[in-house]
């Protein structure tokens, strides 16, 4: 069976094949740029299951902040020096 369609149809099949090849070429790019996720910490099973329930009874946002506080003040202990006021 073929298909069979008029130039205004053969126009908009080429308009939405030009579309769709934008759309793939705008996913290879973003393929290709993508870099892979480094995992920094490695958390013991025990701290992932504290930090999910203390997600969950405070919210993801004040977690995130007071863990992203606590490793600035560690690793400042560990060069000996202070972190800013700012971020306590």
């Amino acid at each position: 069976m073929k298909l069979k369609y008029n130039k205004e149809d053969r126009e908009k099949y080429s308009e939405a094949i030009d579309r769709m090849q934008e759309g793939l070429d705008s996913m290879i790019d973003l393929y290709n740029e993508a870099e892979d996720d480094e995992e920094f910490i490695q958390y013991d099973e025990e701290v992932i299951a504290a930090i999910k329930q203390a997600k969950e009874s405070f919210g993801d946002e004040f977690i995130n902040q007071k863990i992203n506080t606590i490793v600035k003040e560690v690793l400042s202990l560990m060069q000996g020096g202070q972190t800013p006021d700012k971020d306590k």
